[in-house]
This record gives C-alpha cells, sequence and structure tokens, in this order.
C-alpha cells in the first residue's frame, strides 16, 4: 500500500526535512518520558512516531481515525511491543486508567470537539500519567500562511494563554515547553559520541513568536521541565542551506530558459498580429478602392443610359 502526503499527514520519505526534523523531534522528546510504559499515541497517522516511542516503552499503541494510515502504519512499522488500533481521538476505544503515557501532537487543532481529546486522555491514563500533547501557535500561524490563506483542516488554533487554560481546566499540573527552529553549532566526536552537553545562551524567544507549543500535562505535581534540543541527522546547516541555494539556482536558471523562449514565442506572436493588422488595413483599403470605383463605375453607367434614353427619344420624335 502506498498514501500520499497532503500537507497534514506526514509520509516519511515525502515531506521537506525540516517539516519532517519540527514532527519527529517531538517524538524523541517523548520518548524520554516512555520508559518502561505503557504508551498510547493519538492520531498516529502512518506510524513512524509510534514505533519512535516502542523503541523505550513497554508497549506502545497507535490509534487515528484514518484506516488508510493505520494499514499503513501496520506494513511499514511493526514491532513485538507495538500495535495499531482504528479509532476516534475523542472517543478513544480503550478502557480507563490504560496507559502511563499518552501523546497527541498536532491533533487538537483538527477537531471540533477538542476538549474530548483531553478529556478522554485523562480517562484512559492511570493515576501519575502524562498527557504530552502540542499544537501550532495561532499568532505564528496566521502570519506564516497570510499569503496562502487559512489553513483548510484546522478547526481550532490557540493562542498560548487559550491553550494553558484549556489543559489547566482538565490537568490541575501542566508544564509548558515552546518548540522553534533554532541555529546552533554542534561540536560532535568523530568517532560519535557517548553523551552530549547542552549550553541555552539567553532566552529563545517571546511565547507570542513560538512556532508551536507543546505541554506535559499531569494530574500529580511533576518535578523538573529540563529544555531539550534535538539535533537531525543532517544538522549541517550551511551545507544543507548551500545545497538549497544550488538547487534554487539551478530551477532558477531552469526558469529563465522557460521564460526566454516564452518571450520569444510572445514576440513571434506580435510579429505575425502586426503582418496580420497590416494585411487587414490593405486589405480593407483595397476594398474601400474598389467600392469607391464600382460606385463611380456605377454613376458613369447611369449617365450613360440617361444620354441613351434621350437620343432614343430625339429620334424618335424626328422619325414622327
Amino acid at each position: 500500500m502506498s498514501t500520499e502526503f497532503t500537507g497534514e499527514r506526514v509520509v516519511p520519505g515525502l515531506v521537506d526535512v525540516d517539516l519532517w526534523n519540527e514532527h519527529f523531534s517531538r517524538y524523541t522528546f517523548a520518548a524520554r518520558l516512555a520508559r518502561r510504559k505503557r504508551v498510547l499515541d493519538v492520531g498516529c497517522g502512518t506510524g513512524y512516531g509510534t514505533k519512535e516511542l516502542a523503541l523505550t516503552a513497554r508497549e506502545a499503541t497507535g490509534v487515528d481515525v484514518s484506516s488508510e494510515a493505520i494499514e499503513y502504519a501496520r506494513e511499514n512499522y511493526a514491532k513485538d511491543n507495538l500495535r495499531y488500533e482504528l479509532g476516534s481521538a475523542t472517543e478513544l476505544p480503550f478502557a480507563d486508567a490504560s496507559f502511563d503515557l499518552v501523546v497527541a501532537f498536532e491533533v487538537i487543532e483538527h477537531l471540533e470537539e477538542w476538549q474530548k481529546l483531553l478529556t478522554e486522555a485523562r480517562r484512559v491514563l492511570a493515576p501519575g500519567g502524562q498527557l504530552v500533547v502540542s499544537t501550532p501557535n495561532k499568532l505564528y500561524y496566521a502570519e506564516s500562511r497570510e499569503q496562502s490563506g487559512p489553513n483548510p483542516f484546522h478547526t481550532h488554533e490557540f493562542e498560548i494563554e487559550e491553550f494553558r487554560a484549556a489543559l489547566a481546566a482538565v490537568f490541575p499540573h501542566v508544564s509548558m515547553f515552546l518548540e522553534n527552529h533554532a541555529e546552533s553549532i554542534v561540536f560532535q566526536p568523530e568517532s560519535g559520541a557517548s553523551g552530549a552537553e547542552v549550553r541555552l545562551e539567553g532566552r529563545t524567544g517571546h511565547a507570542n513568536e513560538s512556532h508551536f507549543f507543546l505541554a506535559v500535562c499531569a494530574n500529580e505535581l511533576q518535578t523538573g521541565a529540563p529544555a531539550y534540543l534535538f539535533v537531525p541527522s543532517s544538522a549541517n546547516v550551511l551545507r544543507e542551506r548551500e545545497r538549497h541555494i544550488q538547487r534554487l539556482a539551478t530551477e532558477l536558471a531552469t526558469k529563465d530558459e522557460w521564460l526566454k523562449a516564452e518571450q520569444a514565442k510572445h514576440q513571434e506572436l506580435l510579429r505575425v498580429h502586426d503582418q496580420t493588422v497590416a494585411e487587414l488595413q490593405a486589405a480593407n483599403n483595397w476594398a474601400q478602392t474598389t467600392n469607391q470605383s464600382l460606385r463611380t463605375s456605377q454613376e458613369r453607367v447611369a449617365e450613360l443610359q440617361d444620354e441613351i434614353t434621350k437620343q432614343q427619344n430625339a429620334a424618335a420624335e424626328a422619325v414622327a
């Protein structure tokens, strides 16, 4: 089975690398909380993220309303401790207290009854369980889509305070994170690394300017909310930019050649047009001249007929 990237459902290998990284990094964030736990991925889509969670979880379950997505996930991301089920995010087909961790990434903004996602997550969570949920920042999203218009797949987008209040209405403890693309300098051992140290220089930006919001929610008090940095495998930003610029330059050259060809066609059309107009003008001039000559000839014929008539009348009178 094959599936198609629509702009909303991420299909590995069919999306831009930046889009892939921003989606996949959420799962690596949550995987740290999934160790030896029963994990539910709500809106799992094609299943790549559920499999990432299954690497550390005791067991992982992906649920999605799309039968096509579930079939794709089962075919492409099978694992002994991993299963995929068809179901709605607002009516989860699982018993109470079935999971220790629930994740729902870029799902809530798609739902008419988005409050039910939160209450259903709370219902299926065991005591001490956590919900990790993300959504785009409405302010940033509206600005970034100014030219293309609102996302037709989204029914409700959130600003930070509304999102925080909505979560707090269901979960008494909410830790909010801001997700952004950020440049960094990486010093990586050539032979690989056994760990990493991270230094965050100052604030990473205001909440209203953030690309996405991600929250870790719980019914019980949570301890610690460390920053998390995801460095993708293709993280040589300068090299990637050079390649991207080269691709753009190639596309631009192709466009220039196409434009030159179209301009040449346009000039030829103008030439043919001008020639046709000139020929039509000449034909019109000839027609006008011909019409004038015809009128003159008709007038002369009429004069001759009058003269003949007069001569015939005069001859008739002379005979008489």
